[in-house]
């Protein structure tokens, strides 16, 4: 998914803040469902985010235009590990890993994913 970057998303500098790397990962996840007319969530359950190890090598700024790429790792019954990256001009700039569980978002209990949402985030 490719994000332009706007005057909103950098700090004083002109340089991005480091949070919004994260924030464009969720929006390149969310935007796999949204492209195909889906929510990332279904009835009570959807995805929660378990942990993530991010890794920030190179910046972004303002005018900038970046690419972000989601890759499935590790598929389990209730939760799937994710490995995102973000290119600059080819360039890779922030990688993560993330976990996410699916759940019931009432209960708080873990719930299998459907099908159907592994092969949306499966899909290039």
């Amino acid at each position: 998914m490719k994000i332009k970057i706007y005057y909103e998303d950098t700090d004083c500098g002109g340089i991005v803040y480091h949070t919004n790397y994260i924030k464009y990962c969720e929006r390149a996840r969310s935007e796999k469902f949204f492209s195909l007319g889906l929510r990332p969530y279904e009835n009570s359950n959807g995805f929660v985010v378990h942990s993530l190890e991010a890794h920030f090598l190179g910046s972004a700024t303002l005018g900038d235009e970046i690419d972000v790429s989601t890759q499935v790792i590790q598929v389990k019954n209730v939760s799937i590990l994710l490995k995102q990256e973000i290119h600059k001009n080819q360039n890779k700039i922030f990688e993560m890993e993330i976990k996410l569980g699916y759940i019931n978002l009432k209960t708080h209990i873990p719930t299998p994913i459907p099908k159907h949402f592994l092969e949306v985030l499966n899909a290039k």
